[in-house]
């Protein structure tokens, strides 16, 4: 809970700061979306997972073109077809394949440009932090956390759309990625294991101001 109530204060103390930098527009949002998401070293990756994505955000503009949002998201990630080995009382080893699923509660801060005549599609990118909340595989139900970094950062970026609704409201669709650069594991004496993360999203946005 405590990694919950900071990655809180990290975005909505950055839109409450926002005022401060002078006057403009400020947006709040709710989404929801399908991830599919994988691990990959500098050879080899796995086969992609799917999960779900749960996220809040506050954007502020500094013009019509530009403005910078913070998110706040429960994001599932993990990946298919992996392994796990299982030893019996006998000391027989039976090699079972299994899901893996890790959950974070991922902040990134993006930069977004708005472009088209009405300005309503924008352009994402900027670095986001991932706090671990859960790993499990799925053929036992086996806790996996301890085998993983609580930490992850990366690279996010994304496309999206804005259809109004009213002068106030606002519906949108987005796509939007996400690339590691920290490693995933706590105890990996090779390459480094990376995640990557692919999202399709609709939401609403409520203008503030």
């Amino acid at each position: 809970m405590n990694k919950l109530y900071i990655a809180a204060a990290l975005v909505f103390g950055m839109a409450q700061a926002s005022f401060a930098q002078g006057k403009g527009k400020v947006e709040f949002g709710l989404n929801i979306g399908v991830n599919t998401s994988s691990i990959s070293d500098s050879e080899n990756q796995s086969d992609s997972g799917t999960g779900m994505n749960i996220g809040a955000s506050a954007d502020y503009y500094f013009s019509d073109s530009w403005s910078i949002k913070g998110k706040l998201i429960y994001d599932e990630k993990g990946w298919d077809n992996d392994y796990i080995d299982v030893e019996d009382g006998s000391g027989f080893i039976t090699t079972y394949k299994t899901n893996v699923n890790v959950n974070y509660l991922t902040v990134p801060i993006m930069a977004n440009w708005h472009f088209a005549p009405k300005r309503n599609w924008y352009l994402s990118f900027g670095p986001y932090a991932g706090f671990l909340l859960n790993a499990k595989e799925t053929r036992f139900d086996t806790d996996l956390k301890e085998a993983f970094n609580t930490n992850d950062f990366g690279l996010a970026f994304g496309i999206g759309v804005k259809i109004p609704v009213s002068n106030k409201l606002k519906i949108s669709l987005e796509y939007e990625g996400q690339g590691g650069f920290s490693d995933i594991f706590k105890d990996n004496s090779g390459d480094a294991i990376q995640n990557s993360r692919n999202s399709f999203n609709a939401g609403i946005n409520f203008m503030m101001n």
